[in-house]
Parts: C-alpha cells; structure tokens; sequence
C-alpha cells in the first residue's frame, strides 16, 4: 500500500508536532504508513537559495511524493485566517499535477496551528480544502462521534485537526489535540485503505 503523505510548513515547532501525532494515527492502521515532507519556506526579496535539504526536520517534497501517496494530509500556521505563503505558494506550482490528475480520488485532509483561539482556524483549514477539491480529492474531517471534539477547550475542529498555540506561540499540544490528530490520522489511513484497488 502506498504511504499516506503528510505535507506540511511549520514555524515555530506546533504544525510539525501536530504532523508527527497524524503519522502515529495513520500507522495505528494495520498495512498503512505515513511519509513526513515539508515545503521550502519564501521570502520576499531574493536571498541566498535554501539549502536542497532541510537543516532538521523531514525533507522536502518531490513531485514523485504527490504521485505515488495513497492519501494527502496538508498542514500550515493560520496567517491572518489563511494557509502560510510558502503552503500556498507550492500548492500554486501543482499545475502539472492538476493536469494529470495524479491525486484524483485520493483522501485528503488539513490541519493548522494559531497563536489566536479565534485567530482563523476553521477558515485556513477550508483555504486549504479549496485547492484539494480541484485536485479531485476525496475530503476527510473528523466527525463528532470522536469524543475528544465534543470536550476540547483549545484546537480541534470538523473540519481537520488544530492547535491553538497561544500567545507565547507554544508548539506544545494539548492531549485532546494529540488525541484528535492522532484520529484524523487514523480515518484518512482507514479511508485510503478502504478506496485501495
């Protein structure tokens, strides 16, 4: 079975954590596996080029990655109720991607992190659910029958898994938001194995 794969940008630690608590709910599935890759950050002006491997942290994404995934997990930090610029500047480069259709049918889901309660969760996850959707991908949130939704006072949403950082920006996650990751995680890897040929 192909991986599920796991894409994300992360900051200040928080999305990063959340990425590694839905690759623990995936593999909890018997025969599913997560596969970790980050996106490369941007800049305004011109720098020096990022290095072609990250200093830390999972590695950077190939075209090849998107192609042979089974499922698609995206995550990004909430950027004034939106996905981060380096998120959706690679989701602007799927052109060939869209053109083949190489995540049609696939499962996919979203997750995010705010240093705000009301900073913009539920609509940075829909921002990213946009562009999965004209990818032809199949959306999965978590339902309310995951107990730990009903009862969460920090991150954690229908639409895809969150974290609310806080004003420190604290990457730390709350046990309801590793127990809701570690869910979507787990339903996305069920869902991929279901739609397996």
């Amino acid at each position: 079975m192909p991986p599920i794969l796991i894409l994300y940008y992360s900051r200040s630690g928080s999305v990063a954590r959340m990425a590694r608590q839905i690759a623990r709910g995936v593999e909890e599935v018997d025969g599913m596996r997560a596969k970790l890759r980050t996106v490369p950050p941007v800049a305004p002006v011109t720098q020096a080029s990022a290095p072609p491997i990250p200093e830390d942290g999972a590695p950077y994404v190939e075209p090849a990655d998107l192609h042979e995934c089974s499922g698609l997990v995206l995550g990004s930090p909430t950027r004034f109720g939106n996905m981060a610029a380096p998120m959706k500047c690679f989701i602007d480069g799927l052109g060939a991607q869209w053109a083949s259709g190489d995540l049609v049918g696939k499962p996919a889901a979203v997750f995010t992190s705010a240093s705000s309660m009301h900073g913009g969760h539920e609509s940075t996850l829909l921002s990213m659910q946009l562009p999965l959707l004209h990818h032809g991908c199949l959306i999965v949130g978590i339902p309310f029958t995951e107990p730990a939704l009903g009862r969460t006072l920090s991150g954690g949403t229908p639409y895809g898994a969150s974290h609310y950082a806080g004003p420190g920006d604290d990457p730390a996650l709350s046990e309801e938001e590793s127990r809701l990751a570690r869910a979507l995680g787990r339903r996305l890897a069920d869902v991929a194995r279901r739609l397996a040929p």
